[in-house]
């Protein structure tokens, strides 16, 4: 969380999603680092009497860094065991290395009512790092943490009695939309909301449409985000005179976003992780048809293919199944289309802020 102008910023989605936890308390602090040694997109909370425990940045991503974090950890732990004391109501935004140190001293609270937003992948057969693992675990014990929730993406077998599958929403009841057939032998509008970074798959998004064209299919692409890869990007579409047929715009406001997704045919994020994906949530509410690779929730969400499109992260794969999809023709496509629609709205932000009054309030 950084301080700009006397008021604090921090990551998009996060800041709308705790302005709403915010909404039910009387007061509020939160226990962050005040800087950050990478670029994100950010925005300014709408609650303004926050107060802030700040802690250093930390990681453990090299011997310096590591050596850092291991030295303000007293720090840390001092401002962390402050904060807990204070509060009624404990919540940590998980996986992340902060919040590993949390859980650890949550242990120490076991009557403060507390729960947790697992922002991740809480897949238990997938490849995580350790300290992820750690977390899981431990929120996960229902003896080291004591009355907790913990809110995860998605519905997992054999699971304690605190995890809680929970949603995530951007729409209002308001924006639905009803379902609006599309025409899929005319242009394919494919939509790739998402940072621009290894993890999303931007430039295998790029080269997935580029092999559909090459196959025939009369296709475009509109990029939403930014990051580190945006310009290998560019390059790519400039290099393969793909600049008629793909759009990268950057950072756009939710207005925009929407109003492109409102007739898209196709929603497209073949990603490596994912907790929840957001980008394919949201096209889903306007009815486009979400292209997605097999990992976390995403099964789940997209009923193993029946309200969307399962791809394999190799390009021949994914450029194969959705062309499979392409040729069962209008009416099938146009049924999973209003599926996808029609689960997808059941996720509003109303019901959010719901369901985030239940765990707030009945702890």
């Amino acid at each position: 969380m950084i301080k700009k102008n006397g008021e604090y910023h921090s990551y998009s989605p996060y800041v709308d999603e705790m302005d709403v936890w915010f909404s039910f308390a009387d007061e509020y602090r939160i226990l962050s680092p005040n800087s950050y040694p990478t670029r994100f997109l950010s925005k300014p909370f709408k609650s303004k009497d926050i107060r802030s425990y700040h802690i250093p940045f930390i990681a453990f991503n090299s011997f310096l860094m590591a050596l850092k974090s291991v030295l303000v950890l007293p720090y840390i732990l001092f401002q962390m065991i402050r904060g807990m004391l204070w509060a009624n109501h404990i919540h940590f935004r998980s996986p992340g290395n902060v919040t590993l140190i949390g859980s650890i001293v949550q242990i120490l609270f076991p009557l403060k009512k507390k729960s947790v937003k697992y922002a991740g992948n809480w897949d238990p057969s997938s490849n995580q790092p350790v300290s992820y693992r750690m977390q899981q675990a431990i929120f996960r014990n229902t003896f080291l943490s004591n009355n907790i929730k913990v809110l995860v993406y998605g519905e997992w077998d054999n699971e304690t009695k605190n995890i809680v599958p929970f949603m995530s929403a951007t729409y209002y009841d308001s924006e639905k939309l009803p379902f609006k057939k599309r025409d899929f032998t005319d242009k394919l509008k494919f939509v790739f909301t998402g940072a621009m970074v290894v993890g999303k798959r931007p430039k295998l998004t790029v080269k997935i449409v580029e092999s559909l064209i090459k196959k025939g299919f009369n296709a475009e692409l509109h990029m939403f985000g930014d990051g580190n890869l945006i310009d290998e990007v560019k390059q790519y579409v400039i290099d393969n005179e793909l600049t008629d047929t793909i759009h990268i715009y950057g950072n756009r406001d939710k207005g925009t976003i929407k109003n492109c997704l409102a007739d898209a045919h196709f929603s497209i994020l073949p990603s490596k992780s994912e907790g929840w994906p957001k980008a394919i949530a949201e096209g889903m509410f306007f009815g486009a048809i979400p292209i997605s690779t097999r990992i976390s929730c995403l099964p789940w969400i997209l009923d193993n293919g029946n309200r969307g499109i399962l791809i394999g992260a190799a390009l021949d794969e994914a450029t194969r199944t959705i062309e499979e999809e392409l040729n069962k023709g209008n009416d099938y496509l146009n049924v999973m289309s209003e599926k996808a629609l029609n689960w997808a709205q059941q996720y509003t932000l109303n019901r959010l802020e719901s369901e985030i009054e239940k765990v707030v309030k009945d702890g």
